[in-house]
């Protein structure tokens, strides 16, 4: 059976982050998984306005909506996040994310 998401208006479940992962705000971050292929999960994850650390898994990411920059513990020069930016994370990466506007991307992890 074939099947179609409009990733735009999935509707998502917001839930604060742990005040540990906090750096500035109150962001909130929702995901609901879509699909998955083989060992490989495809869905749709939002980040509120805020400032907001975490420790990355293998993924590939699209991003549909918002306006935000992903800076790298290790030094790698930040990523500005747009509609249409497609980006490549690897397990294990430390980032800090900046999320002026709501954030929403399609990823596969």
């Amino acid at each position: 059976m074939n099947e179609c998401v409009n990733a735009h208006a999935a509707a998502l479940d917001h839930t604060p982050l742990p005040q540990e992962s906090v750096v500035a705000g109150t962001p909130t971050t929702a995901y609901r998984d879509l699909t998955s292929l083989s060992d490989v999960t495809v869905g749709v994850w939002e980040h509120t306005p805020g400032v907001s650390r975490d420790i990355e898994t293998d993924e590939v990411f699209v991003v549909l909506s918002g306006d935000a920059t992903v800076a790298f513990d290790d030094g790698s020069p930040a990523i500005d996040l747009h509609p249409g930016s497609v980006v490549r994370l690897h397990a294990g990466q430390r980032t800090t994310w900046t999320v002026r506007e709501t954030l929403r991307k399609v990823y596969v992890a």
